[in-house]
């Protein structure tokens, strides 16, 4: 299976040399489970954009630091390809930013969110548990950097988990038992070194002192990436194969 992954962001430079870039993150990630996916990166964020959505069997969307809302060329036309994707039935993952996008594309709207920051180990509740998601607990924790959340779905969509700071945390498009899209607001790619150094980079700038220094307190927390990587590359599979039969 060839993965394809939109780059919507990028690391800081400060960080890159240790950490290496986001599209290395998800396919460390992938990888872990499947050794066997290829990968192709299209750099959305310096104005690529993939020609059809056949490119790849299935796509990424990377967290950004911008907006759904920015004013940038690209924005609208990686809405235009998610829709396109969507209608070609070429199965989506959204992290993040993706997540947001995602249900900006398909007529939902995300907004910076009066909630404030959500930020370090985040706990989140299933709250819809398709069949491919049984090996997830009923409660789990990923780590979270965002002030942007989804405050309106789009149709058709199946909200899978949720928390009190964000109440549509991960979701599902389409059938939930074989959906289209995949999306997830926390970031199961981040590595706690990783975003420990992220949020000292931010704090007092982007982040205030006080809300990084608690983030930071038990940033080691286990967390349930690996599970969420096993169900990606499962959702990735299962469309991506009823897609091939048709």
């Amino acid at each position: 299976m060839k993965i394809g992954i939109l780059e919507t962001g990028e690391v800081h430079p400060d960080l890159k040399p240790r950490h290496g870039d986001y599209p290395a993150m998800f396919e460390a990630m992938l990888r872990s489970v499947d050794p066997g996916l290829e990968f192709t990166t299209v750099r959305v964020v310096a104005g690529e954009m993939p020609a059809t959505p056949t490119q790849a069997d299935a796509w990424i969307v990377t967290g950004s630091r911008h907006g759904v809302y920015d004013d940038l060329p690209w924005i609208a036309p990686l809405k235009d390809f998610l829709r396109d994707c969507i209608a070609a039935r070429v199965p989506v993952v959204g992290i993040c930013f993706g997540h947001q996008i995602l249900a900006e594309a398909l007529g939902g709207r995300a907004v910076k969110s009066d909630r404030g920051w959500g930020l370090g180990v985040q706990d989140y509740e299933v709250v819809a548990r398709p069949g491919w998601m049984a090996d997830l607990p009923g409660r789990f924790a990923v780590r979270a950097l965002h002030q942007d959340q989804v405050v309106e779905l789009p149709p058709g969509v199946t909200v899978l988990a949720q928390s009190s700071h964000c109440p549509y945390a991960a979701l599902a498009y389409g059938d939930p038992e074989a959906p289209q899209a995949l999306t997830i607001q926390p970031h199961p790619e981040y590595g706690a070194d990783f975003m420990d150094d992220l949020i000292a980079l931010r704090a007092g700038t982007v982040i205030p002192e006080d809300i990084a220094a608690a983030a930071r307190v038990d940033i080691r927390r286990a967390v349930h990436n690996e599970n969420w990587a096993r169900m990606i590359v499962d959702f990735l599979h299962r469309v991506a194969g009823t897609r091939a039969a048709a």
